[in-house]
């Protein structure tokens, strides 16, 4: 019968036609009499027979077309039947999604610049009062929007004002979402802002335009010039640490739920209830510290470009203390002022810090710029959801793929 199923179109359309009358005699079997019922089971008894019995192609469409002519005559039809099947469609498709998700690759943004300049958060560049800088058109622009995710905004005052209102980015249909602010009596209106566009009032962040309350502007001022660059996204991949261990120098994405922090410095602690993206440094029983020479060390063996893993991440012998961007695993400031704010935990080179039983520690490769482990300590690795997995967007960003690991 299997092999029949296998080679025979027919054989597999008279099973396919069996489950559809039976699915349909399911729902529907509290309305339908006795009689209907006796006549459906003996058309479908039928064709299971002839089945069994390994008939040829003649009589399996013979069997099959008698089983629809009872089925269609004793059925109840379905009012918009055509919907039906499209919403059941949907709900498949939208079930095996959320299993797709769930259990092997799901979606992440990376939001912020800690791993730079592995992964990218989102950046911006104002362009206000720079003659020289130019808003891309046509198919420039559109290969920078959709293949390098770099969105440009530009507003020319029309009046003379003071900047007195921002509202909220509100949704107007799907997808659609625009953001308005008034300068003097005049209501500007921004297509599709993007992240922290513009500030609330007595907001010291989330102003990427530049603007400021009770501002003055002259008609032609540019009011808005900048181009953000979008991070990356990325797919987590939930399945691999099913089957073993996070290892070290893997990029994990973990909750941060039950991460307290040192008691005495309630301002160091992750944002509560959301996700982060790190290297992970160090597991359970593993002893940390970080030398003079910005260099991270195991159970007192320095990690270096032959570290798995750690292979990009160590290109300075004698990295640069302003750099915002430069700042990699190994460019851990040595002064007071630096360690003090970013390495709570590690303020010298004397002081060690000791991973519990199925914890972990885990830095962003900007550890100038990255509030991470050496902040809050150790986690537990329960709170690991994955790994990063493959970066799906910007494709043009030089980091699509598998490469930026």
């Amino acid at each position: 019968m299997i092999l029949r199923w296998l080679f025979s179109s027919t054989v597999r359309q008279a099973f396919d036609l069996i489950k559809q009358v039976r699915k349909h005699v399911a729902a529907q079997g509290d309305m339908l009499d006795a009689k209907a019922l006796e006549e459906i089971a003996a058309a479908n008894e039928s064709l299971r027979k002839l089945l069994r019995e390994g008939a040829d192609k003649t009589a399996l469409k013979a069997g099959m077309s008698q089983l629809e002519s009872v089925a269609g005559s004793r059925l109840l039809p379905y009012p918009r039947a055509e919907i039906r099947e499209y919403v059941e469609m949907a709900l498949v498709v939208i079930t095996v999604v959320l299993a797709f998700r769930a259990f092997f690759f799901q979606p992440f943004t990376i939001p912020t610049g800690s791993m730079q300049p592995t992964l990218y958060g989102i950046t911006h560049q104002d362009f206000r009062g720079k003659s020289d800088a130019k808003i891309p058109t046509g198919w420039e622009r559109f290969v920078d929007r959709w293949g390098r995710g770099i969105q440009y905004v530009h507003v020319v005052a029309e009046t003379d004002g003071e900047l007195n209102a921002i509202e909220s980015p509100q949704r107007v249909f799907l997808f659609l979402r625009k953001q308005r602010f008034r300068i003097g009596d005049h209501w500007y209106t921004v297509w599709f802002p993007p992240d922290q566009l513009l500030p609330g009032r007595g907001d010291a962040g989330g102003n990427r335009a530049g603007l400021r309350f009770e501002q003055t502007y002259r008609k032609g001022d540019d009011l808005i010039k900048v181009a953000i660059k979008t991070g990356d996204y990325l797919f987590v991949d939930r399945l691999t640490y099913n089957f073993r261990k996070p290892e070290r120098g893997e990029i994990v994405v973990f909750e941060t739920t039950g991460i307290t922090g040192p008691p005495e410095r309630p301002d160091l602690r992750p944002a509560a209830n959301t996700f982060y993206i790190k290297r992970l440094i160090a597991t359970g029983g593993e002893r940390v510290s970080i030398g003079n020479d910005r260099r991270v060390r195991i159970n007192g063996e320095r990690l270096d470009a032959a570290t798995p893993r750690f292979e990009h991440l160590y290109h300075f012998s004698q990295p640069p203390r302003d750099s915002h961007y430069s700042g990699h695993v190994n460019q851990l400031v040595a002064s007071q002022h630096d360690r003090g704010n970013l390495a709570y935990y590690f303020r010298d080179e004397t002081i060690s810090f000791t991973v519990r039983p199925e914890h972990g520690m885990a830095f962003g490769d900007n550890t100038m710029n990255s509030l991470d482990s050496r902040s809050w300590g150790d986690f537990p690795q329960a709170n690991i959801i994955g790994k990063s997995a493959f970066v799906y967007w910007p494709v043009l960003s030089g980091r699509f793929g598998w490469n930026h690991r």
